[in-house]
């Protein structure tokens, strides 16, 4: 008994010490990037996890299929470590790290335990970090809850993860798509590019309920069954063509942005269903000033539009570059005709019921207008939409209309559509990551390791006393060319102005057309003639950036956003103790001056309240960063020689995270006195609410002609609106009628006498307006449900 006792004493500390195709790692252990030995095995032996080798001396910690080595999940997607002396380790600290060449660590789960832990890779693929496997392990790090680009069955996907494509076929690094829940609670695919985001599934341009998508489950759970059924909160189900059949499945969102289903058939992967039939719809799938053909028997096909050549022939998503230079001077521009080529997005002018003629002449008048489309709506009536860039091209026999290319008039008679068919490597694939590094085995001797420490010190020396030398003199060479009016693009695409020329475009900032918290703004004409709008930030804003690096960081991002309804952000000055933001310059001036001057009929201003609502729902909801206003009011909200509004004075100071959706971050009160929600009041956590709240009080004063923030001069009932209780006088008005035509009791006397009553429209307004100013911020609606309703106009709009 006691001999059996010993040998099973030694068994055990045997497979404790073993790290080779072992069940699991203990603490104190590692494995190795040199031993292709070092790799745990599931119990069920489909699975297996250890070092994969992704290019040349570059390896990833991966978890893949056994049978066929398809990875499923990677720690250190984005940092490869060496093939020499790197290592997973769990600590006895209860921290897996990974470490690139004994050197620094590139990756950790950041776990603490005092007591043993050891990590196992369960049988349905989920590598797990387990705590006190002798009194009952608690999981203190799990790969389920980290994935990649793969979802298993049974693992689900969350509001706290995503889906995030890999590169291509070749290289898993980090791509540009991504596959999780939006904040509508819709489960959605968005291409996040060099430049541009946006969403492409489902459709855009559907509203949620037209997609069959569901808002109000909150929840955020979509998961793959074993059987190959998919549910989601969000109402999205289906099944796979293979549904029932147990066998080995996955869900991946692969790098050309579609999300499939594989099934392992026969040790091959099968694709048994996807989300997306036409590849070419997803956007940026073939890069800027291109144009993407899909047919089913051939697949996709990427082309440069004319004019244009492919920037990178290994990858497409760099898209193509002109051969050409565009000139301001109308006389020197033509149109080159596409037929069926639709440039989904990034419209800078829209227009409805517009010429052919009128709608070229708004491209020829804007210097950075490279092309237009002109198109035919559901009414018959015909829509303009011109662009600046120009992205998301795709063939489309179903597109009702053209879009017409600018090209210079010496190049169009030797352009054709379809000239040059460039190569690019098989599935657009990028070059594989290579990393180099040399390892000597050698052994060197003190002294001369002493000689080299010596020698390298005065090598450094000198470089250092030279490279002083030459900043001093690259110093004062630039200081010479800003007072010389010297300008350059900065690395984010805008212009990066000197303060001296902003100086002179406003004529040493003086005429102003502008002011609020951050600062004022002032009118200007800049050097290619161009009409600006020059916002020159307090000090107390510049005191809060004083660091160039943070203040330009924030300033690229607020340069990346893209939308029709967002003032455009041209250029801005980081020089000394100064910060300026240059803007396009919007004719019409602000809602509040329109307001005061009477001048916007009913259906410019229900208009102006869905652009407003569209803009506000970009920076709520589709773009990246999280980006709170915090200041709606007709004064920054501008119009443009349309009467289009573009909401501006955002960004800065108001960038978010995502995921803080109970964001405590601001320090004092932001917003101003008669449009502001109860949150700021009573010290509650400030959310995208805030600014639902501000637009419904701007629309109630676009209905009522009344501002919360003035005192009345009328009876004291009009008294009692505008001093402040502007909210409660509709409110009372509302509770006193039971029929729609409380509404007419509170629209603005002098648009009714002079414009008359567009009932529909203003009871939708109406409607939605109260829905926006609710106490309770939770009852009240998103930006995006805002937009949908005010699009829908709904019959029963009391």
């Amino acid at each position: 008994m006691a001999v059996s006792s010993i040998l099973y004493i030694l068994l055990l500390l045997s497979l404790s010490f073993r790290c080779s195709s072992s069940s699991s790692l203990n603490s104190g252990f590692s494995l190795s990037v040199e031993k292709p030995e070092d790799v745990i095995l599931s119990q069920n032996g489909v699975f297996s996890a250890g070092f994969y080798l992704v290019g040349e001396n570059a390896y990833v910690f991966s978890v893949w299929f056994t049978q066929n080595r398809t990875v499923i999940w990677t720690a250190n997607r984005d940092q490869p470590v060496n093939g020499k002396r790197s290592s997973l380790s769990l600590l006895k600290t209860g921290n897996l790290v990974l470490s690139d060449a004994g050197q620094f660590n590139v990756w950790s789960t950041g776990t603490v335990s005092s007591l043993p832990t050891h990590l196992v890779l369960n049988n349905n693929g989920n590598l797990v970090l387990y705590e006190n496997p002798i009194r009952g392990s608690k999981i203190l790090w799990q790969s389920f809850d980290f994935p990649t680009d793969t979802l298993l069955p049974g693992q689900q996907l969350t509001r706290f993860t995503k889906l995030v494509s890999g590169r291509s076929e070749t290289n898993q690094s980090s791509g540009f798509y991504r596959f999780l829940f939006d904040d509508n609670n819709i489960l959605s695919l968005l291409y996040d590019g060099p430049d541009v985001s946006s969403k492409y599934w489902p459709s855009p341009w559907l509203l949620s309920w037209e997609a069959g998508r569901s808002t109000y489950n909150s929840s955020r759970i979509a998961v793959l069954d074993s059987i190959g059924g998919f549910s989601s909160t969000d109402k999205y189900n289906f099944t796979t063509s293979d549904y029932g059949a147990l066998i080995q499945r996955r869900l991946k969102l692969d790098p050309d942005g579609n999300i499939r289903v594989y099934s392992l058939q026969n040790n091959l992967w099968k694709v048994t269903w996807q989300a997306i039939s036409d590849s070419c719809i997803v956007h940026g799938i073939c890069g800027a000033n291109s144009t993407c053909i899909y047919d089913p028997k051939e697949g996709r096909k990427c082309l440069c539009l004319p004019g244009y050549r492919v920037k990178n022939h290994s990858d497409w998503s760099y898209g193509c570059e002109p051969k050409f230079q565009l000139s301001c001077d109308k006389n020197e521009s033509t149109f080159f005709k596409l037929f069926d080529v639709e440039l989904y997005g990034y419209d800078v002018v829209y227009v409805k019921n517009i010429t052919f003629n009128d709608c070229k002449d708004d491209c020829l008048n804007d210097c950075d207008c490279k092309a237009f489309q002109y198109t035919m709506d559901q009414q018959g009536l015909f829509q303009c939409f011109t662009k600046r860039v120009m992205l998301n091209g795709h063939h489309s026999p179903s597109f009702e209309g053209a879009t017409y290319l600018r090209l210079p008039r010496s190049l169009s008679s030797n352009v054709l559509f379809r000239e040059e068919e460039e190569p690019t490597q098989e599935n657009g694939n990028v070059c594989p990551v290579k990393l180099e590094r040399a390892y000597t085995k050698r052994h060197v001797s003190s002294f001369v390791k002493f000689f080299l420490w010596f020698a390298v010190s005065i090598g450094v020396v000198e470089v250092l006393l030279i490279f002083t030398i030459w900043c001093s003199l690259i110093t004062k060479q630039n200081s010479s060319r800003n007072q010389q009016g010297y300008n350059f693009l900065s690395p984010f695409g805008f212009k990066r102005f000197t303060y001296s020329e902003l100086k002179q475009a406003t004529k040493g900032f003086t005429e102003e057309i502008g002011r609020g918290s951050g600062g004022i703004v002032y009118k200007g004409v800049l050097g290619d003639q161009r009409i600006a709008a020059i916002k020159k930030l307090n000090n107390n804003i510049v005191g809060a950036k004083q660091e160039e690096g943070e203040f330009l960081a924030e300033v690229s991002i607020i340069g990346r956003l893209n939308h029709m309804n967002l003032i455009e952000m041209w250029g801005y000055c980081a020089e000394g103790k100064h910060r300026l933001l240059v803007y396009e310059y919007m004719g019409k001036g602000s809602l509040a001056e329109n307001l005061k001057s009477n001048t916007l009929d009913w259906t410019k201003r229900y208009n102006i309240a869905l652009g407003t609502a569209r803009g506000l729902a970009y920076l709520h909801e589709e773009c990246l960063e999280w980006i709170l206003h915090c200041d709606i009011k007709p004064h920054n909200i501008l119009l443009d020689s349309n009467y289009q509004p573009k909401v501006a004075d955002f960004g800065l100071s108001k960038l978010q995270n995502r995921n803080d959706q109970n964001s405590k971050n601001f320090s004092v009160i932001r917003g101003t006195r008669g449009y502001m929600a109860p949150e700021w009041l009573f010290n509650l956590p400030v959310t995208s609410k805030v600014d639902v709240y501000s637009y419904g009080i701007v629309v109630l004063e676009m209905i009522t002609g009344r501002s919360p923030t003035r005192m009345g001069t009328g009876t004291d009932e009009d008294e009692g609106a505008n001093n402040g209780r502007l909210l409660t006088w509709v409110r009372e008005k509302r509770k006193k009628t039971t029929s729609c035509s409380w509404v007419e009791q509170i629209l603005d006397a002098a648009i009714v006498s002079e414009y008359g009553v567009e009932k529909r429209k203003m009871e939708t307004l109406a409607k939605v307006a109260m829905e926006c100013v609710e106490e309770d911020r939770d009852a009240r609606p998103t930006m995006s449900q805002v937009v949908e309703m005010l699009q829908s106009q709904e019959d029963d709009a009391c």
